[in-house]
């Protein structure tokens, strides 16, 4: 529990940072005029602004909050798996993929990545099944919602579900207007906040190592000698190397293909800005991903991970290490900066499957019952826009009480579920629609859906990987499953395809 101090200190700055925000919301909003506007915005975004955005929604309340949680239960097999490979895997896919997807999304004027699946396979129902799985994301915004909910409460002495009706009516509020336009701007002022606490956080370890590394090593191992391996038998996510580097290497090869990250690329105006946009992007994100060894740092905080008697959810190890290590003055603004965290994914989250609902589900679909006129038919449609972001609002908030309550370890492991059969699905069309040109559109089809079915059945089954201790489990392992053999699926009808052609030619 925070102190007085820190309670109304902490009223004072979170209202300060919602005013804030406000002033941006409201700037944007004014040049709003069109869905594209809310979609990719009105305005020339520096590269370095867009690659801080891209940074700051890319990191989320997972890396901020969450993960350091599965690095405090399980240690370094946890950081391998969550500093290492991931990130490793994430950027390279990240840079290989973002020139792409943007050649194809600006030519073809895309606002999400539904639209881009339909244009670029040539059949608008792909595009619209896209649209719906979309609704998978969901998940992802519960996890961040929770992370916020866990940090608020503490800080501000209030009741987690008073701290979650909070979250969510402000920013979910303030999302209905701002778009694009205000979220580079919010995105930015967060990165850069993050990028301090980044800092503040990773030295807050730094008495652990007065003995060196070797000296870190053995307290940790004093007070579990698990916690220093490079596998954790007695995780079902870090049992051995499949699941610490060959899954999180698919998995973070295939991660960049959510909506609110790959999109980013199409924020920019000219071709020249997307190698600035990269480095910035890759260089912060690559400092943000180390801050899950803050999790290690925790454990020696709590070795019996209790706090006054009380057991600690994994959810909460990050909250509470903050306020018992920093006073209120640095405590304070760590806990912005954790803040920052969630509220940059949660935006972009909230405006690409606001939009996504808007633009690839509800236009097509009820097109009819939109007005003709150009400029009316965009006025109902952000209307739309908004009752659908207040839709979300209500299931963000219904499906985030309950993981509150009853969490299956971590509310993580339930956005892992949901966001990763998003991504399996959509990798192997993005991957065929950049280098593939030839390949078929039924083979991309075949691809999404195999890959659903398999990272369900992986998951829900239980079902092992031969020869490894992995288990589907874990979501991570469902995933690169699933991604591989809907590869091998899709590929195999390609060269099919292919073949068939040159026969038919001779």
């Amino acid at each position: 529990m925070a102190s007085s101090t820190m309670i109304t200190a902490g009223w004072a700055l979170v209202l300060g940072y919602m005013a804030l925000t406000l002033v941006f919301v409201v700037r944007g909003a004014r040049r709003n005029r069109s869905m594209a506007d809310y979609a990719l915005g009105s305005l020339a975004f520096s590269p370095v602004a867009v690659g801080l955005a891209l940074a700051a929604s890319m990191t989320s309340a997972a890396t901020f909050i969450i993960n350091p949680g599965f690095v405090a239960l399980y240690g370094l097999s946890a950081v391998l798996s969550y500093a290492v490979v991931l990130p490793a895997a994430s950027m390279v896919s990240l840079v290989v993929l973002t020139k792409g997807f943007r050649r194809h999304g600006t030519n073809v004027k895309a606002l999400s990545m539904s639209q881009w699946m339909g244009t670029r396979w040539g059949s608008d129902r792909f595009g619209l099944f896209f649209a719906f799985l979309s609704l998978l994301l969901i998940t992802f915004i519960v996890l961040i919602v929770v992370g916020l909910t866990k940090v608020l409460s503490g800080v501000l002495g209030i009741g987690e579900t008073a701290a979650l009706v909070g979250v969510v009516v402000f920013i979910f509020g303030y999302m209905m207007f701002g778009g694009a336009n205000s979220m580079v701007y919010t995105n930015t002022v967060q990165a850069v906040l993050m990028i301090v606490v980044a800092f503040i956080l990773l030295g807050s370890g730094h008495e652990h190592f007065s003995r060196g590394v070797h000296g870190f090593l053995d307290s940790l191992r004093a007070v579990d000698p698990a916690l220093t391996g490079a596998v954790n038998t007695g995780s079902f996510l870090f049992r051995d190397f499949f699941e610490i580097v060959a899954a999180q290497i698919v998995v973070g090869v295939a991660i960049v293909c959510q909506p609110h990250i790959i999109t980013k690329s199409l924020l920019l105006k000219t071709d020249r800005d997307v190698n600035r946009y990269l480095v910035t992007g890759v260089v912060v994100e690559l400092l943000f991903f180390s801050v899950v060894c803050v999790g290690l740092f925790a454990r020696l905080a709590f070795p019996d991970l209790t706090v006054g008697g009380e057991a600690l959810k994994m959810d909460g190890i990050v909250p509470a290490y903050v306020l018992h290590e920093f006073p209120v003055a640095v405590g304070l603004l760590v806990v912005m900066g954790l803040i920052s965290a969630g509220i940059s994914t949660l935006e972009g989250l909230i405006q690409s499957l606001s939009t996504t609902i808007t633009t690839d589900i509800v236009s097509p679909l009820g097109g009819r019952l939109l007005p003709v006129d150009p400029a009316r038919r965009e006025r109902a449609l952000m209307v739309v826009n908004r009752v659908t972001i207040g839709l979300l609002a209500g299931a963000a908030l219904v499906l985030s009480r309950d993981q509150l309550l009853h969490p299956k370890l971590s509310v993580a492991i339930f956005a892992q579920n949901g966001v990763y059969a998003y991504f399996s699905a959509a990798f192997v069309p993005i991957l065929f629609g950049m280098f593939w040109p030839q390949a078929p559109r039924s083979a991309a089809m075949v691809a999404s859906v195999t890959a659903l079915a398999t990272h369900f059945a992986m998951y829900y089954g239980k079902l092992p990987v031969p020869g490894t201790l992995a288990t589907g489990e874990n979501p991570g392992v469902a995933a690169a499953t699933a991604i591989l053999v809907s590869l091998i699926v899709a590929g195999a009808m390609a060269l099919v395809a292919g073949r068939k052609e040159r026969h038919a030619l001779s």
